[in-house]
């Protein structure tokens, strides 16, 4: 009988380590596999979780199951863990974008209810939800993978605002999602050659993106009145950098680049450019004359100068 009790408090530990989920036990296994796998279903899944990038990323603190529900056991057996129908519900919703494990995908509900709602109401959300298209955005499209997700204020974020115009770009870039959904050609392109455009790429931190004029989660279409870029509520959008913004302000469209069909700044800069190119050429010629006139007077004027 003592033997049985020994026996039994000696094996607790691991039978219990067996069956947990925590990340730190997924991850002796899952750190060191290295490859893919392919389902049944033809999808190849990577295996591999970098522990390090893992640990610095905002999801470091969850346990695997938060999120891989049907993951019961450990090693892996049936997917047998029970799910809510809230999640169930928007799992069968996004199905058809998610190549593995919608339930995984769809458990983000959890944490970030405001933001699906959000998002759900949005013309990405729409897209995919109601319109049944898979090229629109959901959360990893933008955030990245979620074992690697890292905050917005950190510059390895995708969304962070010295990446996140790149990240829209890898949408909105693409010839023929502009040409299917009628969105125009080189947004982001015109973007870059505005004057907020510039001010970004010099490192201007005030320098509107993507997001501050359109905002994130809960993007509506351009003439939706209750889009921030609406005419109905433009004013209000541009007001917050400008003070004193009204209609005749408003009326200059900020992805158009500086060109002949914008005419007061591609005049404005090419006046600019005359004026700066004239001023160098002008402090160029005067240190050459200045330099000319000091050898004159050292040198010719020297042997020109009558003995005594």
């Amino acid at each position: 009988m003592r033997l049985f009790l020994v026996s039994v408090f000696l094996w607790l530990p691991l039978l219990f380590f067996a069956y947990s989920v925590n990340a730190e036990v997924c991850l002796i296994c899952h750190s060191a596999m290295n490859g893919k796998v392919r389902t049944e279903k033809g999808i190849l899944i990577e295996l591999n979780i970098d522990e390090n990038r893992f640990s610095k990323s905002v999801h470091s603190g969850l346990e695997c199951t938060m999120c891989h529900k049907t993951y019961t056991d450990n090693p892996h057996g049936p997917q047998t863990g029970e799910v809510s129908k809230n999640i169930t519900d928007l799992a069968a919703l996004i199905s058809h974008k998610v190549k593995m494990d919608s339930i995984a995908y769809a458990s983000c509900v959890e944490c970030h209810e405001d933001i699906y709602i959000s998002l759900s109401e949005s013309v990405h959300g729409k897209n995919i939800m109601e319109k049944k298209q898979k090229d629109g955005p959901l959360c990893l499209d933008c955030h990245g993978s979620p074992h690697y997700i890292m905050p917005g204020s950190s510059t390895e974020s995708h969304v962070n605002r010295w990446k996140i115009v790149n990240t829209c770009g890898e949408c909105h870039e693409k010839k023929d999602l502009a040409e299917k959904y009628n969105l125009g050609m080189h947004i982001i392109e015109k973007y870059n050659e505005s004057f907020h455009g510039k001010k970004h790429k010099l490192g201007h931190a005030g320098a509107p993106t993507c997001v501050n004029c359109h905002g994130a989660h809960g993007i509506k279409k351009w003439d939706d009145p209750a889009s921030p870029v609406s005419w109905e509520k433009r004013i209000e959008t541009c007001g917050k950098c400008h003070k004193g913004a009204n209609k005749k302000f408003v009326a200059a469209i900020t992805h158009k680049p500086v060109g002949k069909d914008n005419p007061i700044p591609f005049y404005g800069e090419k006046i600019l450019i005359i004026l700066t190119a004239a001023t160098l050429i002008f402090v160029i010629m005067h240190i050459f004359l200045e330099a000319y006139a000091d050898i004159r007077d050292h040198i010719f004027r020297k042997k020109e100068e009558p003995r005594d």
